[in-house]
């Protein structure tokens, strides 16, 4: 995947502004960056779910931006979209749902399509939830059948949006070696967007850092990490911005009404 120039616009506000990045074939590539930075709107972007206004995408060797809706349409079917909250159809089983795709996209009897979605729940170790509907999972099981769904047709490019999120320590580890596990095995490419540290290092091959609109750092997680560039330190330090005037005003305020607030509590105020 190649994106050159990208702009996203939401009315006269620019969220990303001239993004140039590039995802090589077989690794796992980790958009990354503070709230609000613009990564998940620079993976909507990627998928043409975002209003882009200028720039090129170029996906599984095609340059989307210059296909018809049909063309489009038979790129985005030779990739998986992971989604943050897994999307799933609440009145469908987790079987039904991963049957969709089948059934919209491919010319199937139906016990080939029952067989291939056995196949995925297996791959994602959900094989005992198939009669089960999303609200009958955990939020584990969902985010996997979600990926399994997403797996349905086979896609060589692999999209996540936060697969972490809301997700234990310990569910979360389990869906990064999923991840993984599954990328080894089937030899795709994946695009993962996350602010989660641990999923960062356990899983990156590489890294986008997106700020302000802008790319930051990109490049192999141990030359990004090692660049000594002051926001991807910080963001792995975990450290915040340094205060400003109008923080520390708002300090003192709040402070200050602490202090009244307790002043007539002590006063008999209530």
């Amino acid at each position: 995947m190649r994106v050159r120039g990208l702009v996203v616009r939401y009315g006269t506000n620019t969220v990303l502004d001239g993004i140039d990045a590039t995802v090589e074939r077989g690794e796992i590539r980790v958009i990354l960056g503070g709230s609000g930075s613009g990564k998940s709107t620079l993976l909507r972007g990627m998928l043409g779910l975002a209003p882009v206004v200028a720039g090129s995408v170029e996906m599984l060797g095609e340059n989307v931006n210059e296909l018809d809706d049909d063309g489009r349409q038979a790129v985005m079917r030779r990739t998986g979209v992971l989604f943050q909250n897994g999307a799933l159809f609440g009145s469908l089983t987790v079987a039904e749902n991963i049957a969709l795709p089948l059934r919209e996209h491919r010319d199937l009897p139906e016990g080939t399509i029952r067989e291939l979605v056995r196949m995925k729940l297996a791959q994602v170790s959900l094989s005992h939830a198939e009669h089960r509907y999303p609200a009958e999972l955990s939020g584990g099981m969902r985010k996997r059948a979600a990926l399994a769904r997403a797996l349905a047709l086979d896609p060589p490019l692999l999209f996540c949006d936060e697969p972490s999120a809301g997700l234990d320590p310990v569910t979360s580890t389990e869906l990064d070696q999923l991840i993984l596990l599954l990328r080894d095995r089937l030899h795709m490419t994946v695009v993962v967007v996350t602010h989660e540290l641990a999923s960062i290092e356990a899983i990156a091959d590489s890294l986008i850092m997106v700020g302000g609109g802008k790319v930051i750092a990109e490049g192999p997680m141990a030359q990004v990490r090692g660049a000594g560039i002051k926001a991807v330190d910080d963001f792995f330090a975990r450290r915040s911005h340094t205060a400003t005037a109008d923080d520390r005003t708002v300090s003192a305020l709040f402070t200050a009404g602490v202090t009244e607030a307790a002043r007539s509590t002590n006063q008999g105020g209530g």
